[in-house]
């Protein structure tokens, strides 16, 4: 499981609560909260990454950081895992057409309770 981070504010995962979330910080218009924590699975930003892409043809959607099979549970792979969903949001959430026009984008990085199958 992963928690979203925040693209605007830098804290280590490892400083966390086992099971807490991260909490961000944005300074945007666009988003309803300035701070949010949400807890978030690799699946979950599969599903956000589809449906984002479905949702604003005329942006280029950057990819995930790839899954891994060998290792996972290592701290070097989980870091590079968050670093990897991390530069991900950055550039999600601070792209300017999906801050006015993405509906997903706002659920995603903010309520705790996002499930994907309401987006599909």
């Amino acid at each position: 499981m992963t928690t979203t981070v925040s693209p605007f504010a830098r804290a280590s995962v490892f400083d966390e609560p086992r099971l807490g979330g991260r909490e961000q910080t944005t300074n945007i218009p666009a988003f309803k909260l300035r701070h949010s924590v949400v807890r978030r699975r690799y699946s979950d930003f599969e599903a956000f990454r589809d449906i984002l892409e479905r949702e604003s043809t005329r942006v280029n959607i950057p990819p995930l950081p790839g899954k891994v099979f060998t290792n996972r549970f290592s701290d070097e792979v989980i870091e590079a895992r968050r670093e990897g969903l991390e530069r991900f949001l950055t550039i999600v959430a601070g792209h300017p057409l999906l801050q006015t026009g993405s509906k997903v984008l706002c659920a995603f990085l903010q309520d705790p309770a996002w499930d994907k199958t309401q987006w599909q």
